[in-house]
């Protein structure tokens, strides 16, 4: 694994993994626009679909690597859009500290996310989070005249 100097770099890199994974394996070209949101969702609802097909040892390792590939990359967007930052936080009531995205004041967990659509389904679609997360923070930061 590559020695990166922050999370951030770290999860820049990951998210470059996932716009060039999209376009070989799912045939997406991902851009960092909102709109290449709903492309993800659809990427996550094929790797779900393909990792419930999976029972074996290897289908945890395969799903951390999912999880940091796409959750980057939806955190990539939301930074870029709303001028965040990525740290380290320990996520509520858990133990560990994980990628989290700092934004308006807000913490966002996109990693967290990506792993609740991976593991729970449509319940979990990404393209519904995203725009809860627009209605939350488009008012209190516009970007682009989006109040």
């Amino acid at each position: 694994m590559a020695d990166f100097k922050s999370i951030a770099e770290m999860m820049e890199s990951c998210a470059r993994d996932a716009v060039h994974l999209a376009q070989e394996r799912f045939g997406f070209s991902l851009d960092y626009s909102e709109e290449s949101i709903e492309s993800l969702e659809t990427i996550l609802a094929s790797v779900s679909g393909s990792l419930r097909d999976r029972k074996n040892s290897s289908e945890k390792d395969a799903i951390e690597q999912e999880v940091k590939l796409w959750g980057s990359y939806l955190g990539e967007v939301v930074r870029r859009r709303w001028d965040g930052a990525w740290d380290l936080v320990r996520y509520p009531g858990g133990v560990a500290a994980v990628p989290t995205l700092l934004v308006a004041g807000s913490q966002l967990y996109p990693l967290v996310k990506v792993y609740r659509r991976l593991t729970l389904g449509d319940a979990e679609n990404i393209w519904n989070f995203y725009q809860k997360i627009r209605q939350k923070l488009c008012p209190v930061y516009p970007v682009d005249g989006s109040a």
